[in-house]
Order: structure tokens, then C-alpha cells, then sequence
């Protein structure tokens, strides 16, 4: 346990200091995100950014155990 808060801290620190690079990544605006704008109405579904991070993050916890 001590060990994957470690790692959830660093991954965070180093998020916190790459923000102004993170926030440059187009995720959110993807093609197959769905977006439904109208007056008094906005739904935002994103999809494909989900599929993107459920795959990094299965990604990496698959090399973490390793």
C-alpha cells in the first residue's frame, strides 16, 4: 500500500508541474466525443477520451505489477 501511495503522489506532483503542457492535449475533443449544444443545453459525452485513459491507465497498472 505504501508503495502505490508513492507512486499516486508522484504521478500527481508531476501532473501538477506539466499542467501548462497537459492542458495543450486535446483530450475532451476528440473525434467521437459527443457534444449536444443548444440553448439552455449542453451535454458533453466523452467517449473516446475515456476508452484513450481507461487504456493508459490498464496500461500502466498491467507494468506496475510486473
Amino acid at each position: 500500500m505504501q508503495k502505490t501511495l508513492i507512486i499516486l503522489g508522484i504521478a500527481i506532483l508531476a501532473a501538477g508541474l506539466l499542467w501548462p503542457w497537459l492542458g495543450k492535449i486535446p483530450l475532451g475533443r476528440l473525434p467521437g466525443d459527443i457534444i449536444i449544444d443548444r440553448p439552455g443545453l449542453k451535454i458533453f459525452i466523452p467517449i473516446t477520451t475515456m476508452i484513450l485513459i481507461s487504456l493508459a491507465v490498464s496500461l500502466i497498472l498491467w507494468l506496475i505489477k510486473k
